[in-house]
């Protein structure tokens, strides 16, 4: 059975807490659980903001190696990967290196510096990661599980992982890749109709939400964007057709899934499907769920918080 562990985002400490808590133990190089049936999923975002970079990859790599984890690629692997990967064709980094990129990737640059033997080394096993996992009758995503995207993902792509090529054309705007790996990494977009606009929690003035792509109830813009700090700023007013077609299927089997820095007592997104990030990067806990039979439906009794 699978202990499911979402953005962990360099912080270490609390990732060891609750590997301890679920019942797993360093033996032998690796944290192992004494029943060898449970394995660690790991939804991606392992790096930046906190201190504890580098301990974080050792840990899941060393899991992953033992056969006691399996992991998906988070958007800050991604991120991080265009940002050390330089484009052939102008010799620029795929990822820009701006004022707002430096930012948000200090805390991986300072234990991994540009350049260095052991940045290589750590973006090439961030290339070995899958976008997206299935197994047993669960899925595992780190932002979004469209069906059509992972269809078409899985169609060109070895087990959802992307060859050295197809980095460097999902860092293009414009390519087709670059929309796949985007939604399922950092969740679906849509620009609001014309003449609307909000102001983020940043202050930025946004015409694009984020959508709440397993939300099949929702029925209007308010209802489906996420993230929109005054949701009286968004048009009361009913979805486009292209936007409801995408919402995840009723009948299809439970998708967990991080990304999207909730905060608050967890609660399921629907029948079947559960966001587990509640932001341990910053302040929050490092939620975990624990899976207790093959192909379950989702149950909150499983998860582990405290």
């Amino acid at each position: 059975m699978f202990d499911i562990i979402p953005d962990i985002h360099g912080q270490a400490d609390k990732l060891t807490a609750r590997l301890t808590q679920l019942g797993y133990a360093k033996r032998y190089g690796a944290w192992r659980h004494p029943d060898a049936e449970r394995t660690c999923i790991f939804l991606g975002d392992f790096i930046d903001r906190g201190p504890k970079n580098a301990e974080v990859i050792d840990i899941i790599r060393h899991m992953i190696d033992a056969g006691t984890a399996m992991a998906v690629m988070g958007n800050h692997e991604l991120n991080a990967i265009q940002f050390h990967t330089v484009d052939p064709e102008n010799g620029l980094p795929l990822r820009p290196h701006s004022h707002k990129n430096l930012k948000q990737h200090a805390s991986f640059l300072k234990e991994f510096p540009i350049g260095s033997d052991p940045t290589s080394e750590a973006i090439n096993w961030m290339k070995s990661l899958p976008l997206f996992l299935e197994s047993y009758g669960f899925r595992f995503v780190h932002a979004c599980w469209d069906e059509d995207v992972v269809s078409r993902l899985a169609k060109v792509t070895i087990n959802g992982r992307l060859s050295d090529d197809q980095f460097i054309e999902a860092g293009k705007i414009g390519e087709a890749l670059h929309g796949l790996v985007e939604t399922t990494t950092k969740g679906p977009e849509s620009e609001l109709p014309e003449g609307y606009s909000f102001v983020d929690e940043g202050g930025n003035l946004r015409r694009e939400v984020r959508l709440q792509w397993w939300n099949g109830d929702a029925r209007t813009w308010r209802d489906m964007a996420l993230s929109v700090p005054d949701p009286t700023e968004l048009p009361n007013l009913d979805l486009p057709a292209h936007i409801r077609p995408s919402v995840y299927a009723e009948d299809a089997h439970p998708v967990f899934f991080g990304h999207y820095w909730l905060s608050g007592e967890p609660e399921q997104q629907s029948r079947n499907a559960l966001c587990l990030d509640y932001s341990a990067g910053k302040d929050g806990p490092l939620v975990a769920y624990r899976t207790s039979e093959l192909g379950e439906r989702i149950d909150l009794a499983n998860i582990v918080v405290d």
